[in-house]
């Protein structure tokens, strides 16, 4: 340095003694001018300014760096070829390499928003409306525990094990590192790793487990920058809840299940050494494969515990000397509850985040299943298809439960086993719903202002070449729509449809939740076009709301790896029947289940509305009721289409089974009063449908004779009409009538579904199958018949045979299939 110096100083000598030593310029150059004049004079008239020095400090530096130049190319080797050169190019180099490779690694690593991350990738966890998990996929901890959660003892056991300088370093621990590579040299073997316990859960959640250098650097990076993030507590506490331990467990809560069927807090010392033993190498220190590696590890996590002070020397040996015991289970994560809901709410998935995120993974799903109404569901189901599938012929039921004023599904059973079969009666089975489907077109008629009390004639009715059939094969004369409803008259049902329209009535039931396609066709109004269980169930829940419909859905909010909601459910409600309409509507079917075909649905104390269905030879068995909080819907049949033995009256029992379970804890509430029938607005225009050819057929004698029982009872109805239509006039009159009609009609239903259940149990006792087999089959409704399957009825009935309907009202003593007495007590199941 010395030399260098003055070196410098020897070159600006020589420079300035060459300055003086230079010739004048020629003459004709202003240099050689301004000596001329004298410097006196020069000085008087321009004075120096800072613009003059700082000419003079450069004209100085141009001097020196002149001379430098000039120096080195003086000297025997040029600069290039020097130490020193290289060496100060190396260095700068190399810092401009480092900085870039950080800043190569930085790119590939994940957002700082990302870091927070508390699941894996590639994992989906389904959660109960509880918080209770369904199921889990993936590599995901079944039971995620909160720090203060897990005995001290269990994480100084993990830190002794793992990362000794844990609170000291930040995210990189050379010292960790050099000790490791020198206990690993002295023992000749793999004894202690140098990677932090930052490092083991950056490598966890965001690197893949490949072993190169590349992948190395990111992990200590991303170390580093969660040390930056997060604090210890957090890190310990991800990485206590993930690290793989072997066997399917992930993190200590399923280590502690899997290994010793415990939970963390009831571990003892030997055995949270033992889990801590197992993160380096979970294959090779497993208790179960490899007990005495195991047993090794596990006294070597207790000596390095008691070197750090954190048990005794007696605990240290008592615990060294305890047998390793095992009480091994299957990791919780493996088990699935309720597969058919859980099924269908990853379909569903896709509807709410994009396919780039399902690909990530690391969600977590939160529904709104109610774990304890499943199980009531469940049940229910399981016993129907137990006692009365076995003899009434069905093998498969489904159930969905809907909170109507919501759109929640809180409870969803798709099938007799999914372990068997995973088709989802609820959501995928496409059915005809039979008359469930009237009501859609009675709520129409309502809203477009007509009365429940106008009257239709139940009479022999071809419209355009179709024919529809009651079940009986009887007419009942004028009826009321209500009284229409209540029965499941089919004829009348097709007369209100052609007087709203197509048109109308399919646009309604599309708005309360029909989502299939609807035919416009006559048959539409005995429910010939195929929906789902689902759907139809979430349709009726807009009766229940006062017409109010909100889109059914089975997921609360979506959560990312961070925990973040992505998505959250916000279903707006959209009215789709006036509200006079539907309460008039829900008037109608409460009179179903308290004096029509769905009396097996009658719940003690609360008011129930619903519709009794059975589509053609009782394929399809079908009951939708409701309270003002729940709506549900049951379906009964073959999955192969065969024909079943049954009635709704099944499904309507069902329903009760699990409501009278779902409705202990809740408040009992009662359904708006029915409106005003006076005065009332239309809120739907009909379209009515103007049919090419329309025959009547007079009613036959034998309907006459039958229809001559029934005559005092519809006079009867039609004075009931119209005293109700005076309701101003006597209200209180009515009211008290009306209370007293109530109140009969309801223990009468109680009664006759008391009936109905003792006598589905004698029935096998009492009949031989095919004596048996016979009548239910005549017992069986079918709301949209089929020409050649009713005329093949139709003629073995002229041979003796006779329906079991409630609406036959003869009896033929000669006949010898003559219905017993049990079969005309037994209540109407027609629908």
């Amino acid at each position: 340095m010395r030399k260098l110096t003055s070196w410098f100083k020897q070159g600006t000598t020589d420079l300035s003694a060459s300055d003086k030593e230079q010739p004048q310029l020629s003459s004709g150059n202003h240099l050689e001018h301004e000596e001329s004049v004298p410097e006196e004079s020069i000085n008087e008239n321009l004075p120096p300014t800072k613009l003059d020095k700082g000419k003079q400090v450069l004209s100085q530096m141009q001097k020196v760096s002149s001379g430098v130049i000039a120096k080195l190319s003086t000297k025997e080797k040029p600069f290039y070829r020097r130490l020193w050169f290289w060496g100060s190019l190396s260095i700068g180099g190399g810092i401009v390499a480092f900085n870039y490779g950080i800043a190569s690694i930085d790119r590939t690593l994940p957002d700082k928003s990302e870091l927070n991350a508390v699941v894996r990738e590639q994992t989906l966890t389904i959660k109960a409306a509880d918080g209770s998990i369904l199921q889990q996929q993936g590599e995901a901890a079944r039971d995620q525990i909160k720090l203060e959660q897990i005995p001290d003892k269990l994480k100084q056991a993990f830190i002794a094990s793992e990362d000794r300088r844990f609170q000291q370093h930040n995210g990189v621990d050379p010292q960790g590192i050099v000790r490791a590579v020198w206990n690993n040299l002295r023992s000749q073997n793999v004894v202690e790793g140098g990677s932090t316990i930052t490092q083991q859960l950056a490598r966890i959640l965001f690197i893949k487990q490949e072993k190169t250098i590349w992948r190395k650097l990111k992990e200590v990076r991303l170390a580093q920058k969660m040390e930056q993030e997060l604090t210890k507590d957090q890190i310990l506490e991800r990485y206590l809840n993930l690290v793989y331990l072997g066997s399917g467990a992930y993190g200590v809560a399923d280590a502690a299940w899997v290994y010793f069927s415990k939970s963390v807090d009831q571990l003892t010392l030997p055995e949270m050494a033992t889990i801590a033993g197992l993160a380096p190498a979970p294959s090779l220190y497993s208790p179960d494969r490899n007990p005495q590696a195991a047993k090794a590890r596990r006294n070597l996590v207790l000596q390095r515990m008691q070197e750090d002070g954190i048990i005794t020397t007696s605990e240290r040996e008592a615990a060294s000397q305890e047998a390793l015991t095992l009480n091994s289970s299957l990791p919780k994560r493996l088990q699935v509850e309720f597969p058919y809901f859980t099924t269908f709410i990853q379909q569903e998935l896709p509807k709410y985040v994009s396919a780039d995120v399902l690909a990530g993974g690391g969600l977590v799903v939160e529904t709104t299943l109610n774990p304890t109404w499943q199980k009531f569901a469940e049940e229910a189901v399981a016993k129907t298809l137990r006692n009365q599938g076995r003899w009434e012929n069905f093998k498969q039921a489904a159930m969905v439960a809907i909170d109507p004023r919501n759109g929640e599904i809180q409870a969803m059973v798709g099938g007799k086993d999914f372990g068997k079969n995973q088709f989802n009666r609820v959501t995928q089975a496409q059915r005809q719903p039979g008359s469930t489907f009237k009501s859609f077109v009675y709520a129409t008629a309502i809203a477009s202002g007509k009365s429940p009390y106008q009257s239709y004639l139940d009479a022999p009715l071809v419209v355009d070449g179709y024919e529809p059939k009651n079940y009986s094969e009887k007419f009942r004369g004028w009826m009321t729509m209500r009284d229409a409803l209540t029965s499941s008259i089919n004829i009348i049902a097709v007369k209100a449809l052609i007087d709203v329209g197509f048109e109308p009535t399919i646009k309604l039931a599309q708005e309360m939740g029909i989502k299939s396609q609807l035919k416009p066709t006559y048959s539409l109004a005995l429910g010939s076009n195929e929906v789902n269980l689902l759907e139809i169930t979430s349709a009726y829940g807009s009766f229940a709301t006062q017409g109010l419909h909100t889109e059914v859905h089975g997921i609360r909010r979506i959560l990312n790896r961070q925990g973040e909601v992505i998505w959250s459910a916000n279903f707006a409600s959209k009215r789709a029947l006036d509200a006079d309409s539907a309460a008039i509507m829900t008037w109608m079917l409460r009179n179903v289940v308290e004096a029509g075909t769905g009396a097996a649905a009658q719940l003690n104390n609360r008011q129930v509305a619903g519709k009794t269905g059975t589509s053609d030879e009782a394929r399809d068995l079908w009951f939708i009721g409701y309270i003002p909080q729940l709506v549900t819907g049951v379906w009964l049949g073959n999955d192969d289409n065969r024909p079943t033995w049954g009635s709704s009256g099944s499904a309507a029992y069902t329903w009760h089974e699990f409501m009278e379970e779902a409705v202990k804890d809740m408040p009992v509430e009662k359904f708006p009063a029915r409106p005003k029938l006076e005065g009332r607005k239309a809120t739907i225009k009909a379209k009515p449908i103007k049919p090419g050819r329309i025959v009547n057929k007079a009613i036959s004698s034998d309907d006459d004779e039958d229809n001559n029982n029934e005559e005092r009872s519809s006079r009867r109805r039609r004075r009931y009409s119209q005293e109700d239509q005076q309701q101003e006039e006597t209200p209180r009159r009515r009211r008290r009538y009306y209370q007293q009609q109530d109140n009969d009609t309801s223990s009468s239903s109680s009664r006759r579904r008391r009936r109905y259940r003792s006598e589905e149990s004698s029935n096998n006792n009492n009949s031989d199958s095919s004596e048996s087999r016979s009548r239910r089959r005549r017992r069986v409704e079918s709301s949209e018949p089929s020409t050649p399957r009713r005329s093949r009825r139709s003629s073995s009935s002229s041979s003796g045979s006779s329906s079991g309907g409630s609406s036959s009202g003869s009896s033929r003593n000669s006949s010898p299939s003559q219905p017993s007495w049990r079969e005309r007590l037994r209540p109407s199941s027609s629908q």
